[in-house]
């Protein structure tokens, strides 16, 4: 098999509101699994109780996304301020 090499530069990574964005899906992620907890028995005898611990589980790690963002945005926001240098 021979080795692939790019033809072109990646392109930048697309910067936009992460943190809101990981936010409305965590809040996504948990109101799917509370919609869905009213039919607990159906999704049991069907089998599918594996659709609530998906959701619930979104909603947790989506809960990690929201701190990790956070922190990683605040430590570009403080890069860049020290780049910029100090403040008059």
């Amino acid at each position: 098999m021979a080795k692939w090499t790019p033809k072109h530069e990646a392109p930048e990574p697309l910067e936009g509101p992460v943190v809101a964005t990981i936010t409305g899906g965590t809040i996504v992620w948990f109101v799917l699994f509370l919609v869905q907890l009213p039919f607990y028995g159906w999704f049991d005898d069907h089998g599918h109780t594996w659709w609530l611990w998906t959701c619930l589980t979104g909603g947790v790690l989506g809960l990690y996304g929201v701190w990790f963002v956070r922190k990683r945005d605040a430590a570009i926001k403080r890069d860049a301020a020290l780049r910029a240098g100090p403040a008059k």
